[in-house]
Parts: C-alpha cells; sequence; structure tokens
C-alpha cells in the first residue's frame, strides 16, 4: 500500500538520505566523482532542506510503500520558462524514486499527484528538466504525455555541465 504526506521540517533526515540515495542512483555516473561528491554535499543537507521546507512555495511530498519511504518529489506552482508560452505552470523541480522500487507503480501514483495538485492549483501545464542520458526517465515522462520543448545545461560543477531536455505537459 502507498501513501503520499506533504512533507514538513520533521521530514528532514529522511528527505536528506533519500535525496542523496536517488540522486547518486540517477545521476552518479553523469559526471567525474569529484564533481558529482562535491555537488551532493554543496545541494543534500540538513540545512538546506530546512530552509527549502520553509519556503512556502516548495511543496515537497514522501510516498511511502509498506511503511518504507519510496521516493519524494518537489513541485513549484507558477514558474515560468522560456521555451513555454503557456502562464500558471509548475515546475517539476525534482521527481526521484529509490531504485529498489522501480516497476511498481509506484512513480505513477506520485506523478499523478503532482499533476493533480497542480491542476487543482489552476496551473495550465507542468514542465521539468531531465538528463538526456537519464533514458528510464525520459521513456517515463514520455509516456505521461510530457514533449520536449527546449534544453538546459544542468551546472554540476564549475567545470561540468551535464545537458538536459526540457520536457512540458498541458494539462
Amino acid at each position: 500500500m502507498n501513501r503520499i504526506v506533504r512533507a514538513t521540517v520533521n521530514d528532514c533526515e529522511p528527505l536528506n538520505e533519500i535525496a542523496k540515495i536517488s540522486f547518486l542512483e540517477a545521476h552518479g555516473k553523469s559526471a567525474p566523482t569529484k564533481d558529482i561528491n562535491s555537488y551532493v554535499s554543496k545541494n543534500f543537507g540538513l540545512n538546506t532542506f530546512i530552509k527549502e521546507l520553509k519556503n512556502p512555495e516548495n511543496l515537497y511530498y514522501l510516498i511511502y510503500h509498506d511503511q518504507k519511504l519510496a521516493g519524494y518529489s518537489k513541485t513549484i506552482f507558477n514558474r515560468p520558462n522560456e521555451n513555454i508560452r503557456d502562464e500558471n505552470i509548475a515546475k517539476l523541480e525534482r521527481f526521484y524514486l529509490l531504485s529498489e522500487f522501480y516497476g511498481k507503480g509506484i512513480a505513477g501514483e506520485l506523478f499523478n499527484f503532482n499533476k493533480s495538485i497542480s491542476y487543482q492549483k489552476s496551473q495550465k501545464g507542468i514542465w521539468l528538466a531531465v538528463w538526456i542520458e537519464n533514458h528510464r526517465a525520459i521513456q517515463f515522462y514520455t509516456k505521461n504525455g510530457f514533449k520536449r520543448v527546449g534544453s538546459y545545461d544542468f551546472q554540476i560543477s564549475e567545470t561540468h555541465v551535464n545537458p538536459n531536455h526540457i520536457m512540458y505537459l498541458a494539462l
């Protein structure tokens, strides 16, 4: 059984742990180890999550499968993108699932939840950036109706960027 809950400051420790693990599973080989480790230490820490969770613009949701934390998402409403003409669109800034939960329908449930709350908040669509080598994620997003609308260079370190697709789903 799956359960989705909004993350609060009280969830910082498990959120921090799952964020590191799931990022490394998805992107750990996308750049030299030194660059990845630097990115993780800079962007995934308790203080970072405390600050983000206190910001009302950032909506983090956790999904549990049989009482075990399986994944999380971060959505920001009314976040425009230069590649998209629509206004009032949501950015799905983070969407991660631990690899042990792949293929169980959990990602689809978390995505549909985010899609539903975006629709309820009068968002006209959802956009995201995805690393061009993350074929599993691209296939998932495409299957769920996203279209490539642009590109973006994701800065891992001062010396390394990962090319990303900007993908958009009109609601």
